[in-house]
Parts: C-alpha cells; structure tokens; sequence
C-alpha cells in the first residue's frame, strides 16, 4: 500500500528518499525505546528510512537508522503517548501515537491538534499531503 501511494506522489513534486532501514534495524530501534512503530509506517522504513518530500517547503520524515532519527521522549508534542517522526517545513512535528497506527500534526502556535490533521495511519497521512501541504 505505501509503495504504491509513494509511486503516486514521485510524479507530482521533488522527493528525497534515504537507503531503507531493515526489520532487524527497525526492531533494534523499537527495543530500545520500549516501543512499536505504527505498522504502516514501518513499511515507509522499509523503502526509506526517513527523507523529504514535496521540497523545498514540505515534509521532513525521520528515521531509525540514518540521520535524522526519530529521538523518542523529545521534540514537541502534547504529552509523552505520542512520538516525533518527522516536521513540516512550517516546524509542526507530524507525530505517531504509541500503541496506535494514528498520525497527526501538532500545531504548535494553537498548541493542539486540529480535528481535520488527524490520520488513522501513515498511508492516509501520505495521500493527504499534498492537499495538507496546498501543493497542486
């Protein structure tokens, strides 16, 4: 399903994908940090680990094992249930919550998550973004 829906996006704006984490990567990291990544997300690390779409102004995704990572316990987000896997260009954290396939985008001006930049996985999130990033 993601591969699909990154083939759908690389004809419509600049991306830069990173090498793929492995299972074995991806496992380490979620060991480590007591956690498990959302599954549809994990397939995204499987192709890249982390990267940029829609540059220049667009989205920045983390990864487990090339830089940048995702720093578990940091960055800003409304309390420790959620992680920081990635940015907009505008600086809002797009986030994953930890024991759910949900992702939504912290507003941090409003200081809250918007109702409309809630997503029930990683591949709803990645076929709304160029309509959330107004790209056309």
């Amino acid at each position: 399903m993601i591969r699909q829906i990154v083939e759908e996006l690389d004809g419509k704006g600049r991306m830069e994908y990173l090498e793929p984490a492995s299972d074995e990567q991806i496992e380490e990291f979620e060991t480590r940090n007591g956690l498990v990544l959302p599954a549809a997300f994990k397939e995204w690390l499987r192709l890249s680990d982390g990267g940029e779409l829609f540059l220049p102004a667009g989205l920045q995704i983390y990864g487990v094992a090339h830089k940048p990572l995702i720093e578990v316990g940091l960055g800003d987000r409304p309390d420790d249930s959620y992680v920081v896997i990635g940015a907009l260009a505008s600086g809002d954290p797009v986030l994953c919550q930890k024991g759910s396939e949900q992702i939504s985008i912290y507003n941090l001006e409003g200081g809250c998550i918007e109702e409309d930049e809630i997503y029930p996985d990683f591949g709803a999130f990645l076929s709304d973004l160029q309509e959330l990033l107004g790209i056309w």
